[in-house]
């Protein structure tokens, strides 16, 4: 197997793994790091206005926005994979699926989904999605 398409099992795992964890556990008890309070601290300090309910991928990855997050991932470099490609749904309230599938690294990941557990938008996942196969991104 080649390397991408090592990362991409991988990241599609990974995104699996995380929706079928907010199909089944209220997300507002969820920890997703033991960093989680400094996390979310830090980036609502960065980016205090920043919609996390349907991200926009083109404010994300513009210069302005890779610039702000260059800074913010700085104060994280000590953790562990926090530079990995991760799969994160542009949109709160759906699954994970090709369309709403975005690609960032995994403490912009983390940061997103902290504040959308702590800010209640995963809250509709268990409810919608619960008792289901969970994620259709691979089939």
């Amino acid at each position: 197997m080649v390397l991408e398409e090592l990362w991409a099992v991988k990241a599609v795992d990974h995104a699996e793994v995380h929706f079928n964890l907010l199909c089944s556990v209220d997300p507002r008890l969820l920890r997703l790091t033991p960093y989680d309070d400094e996390i979310y601290e830090q980036f609502r300090r960065t980016f205090p206005d920043m919609d996390v309910r349907e991200i926009n991928e083109n404010e994300l990855k513009s210069s302005d926005g890779k610039g702000k997050w260059r800074a913010y991932m700085e104060k994280f470099n000590r953790l562990e994979d926090y530079s990995y490609g991760t799969l994160l749904r542009a949109n709160a309230d759906e699954e994970f699926r090709p369309e709403n599938a975005i690609l960032v690294v995994r403490i912009q990941f983390w940061a997103i989904e902290i504040a959308r557990n702590r800010e209640g938008h995963n809250d509709c996942i268990r409810n919608k999605f619960r008792g289901s196969k969970g994620s259709k991104y691979t089939e």
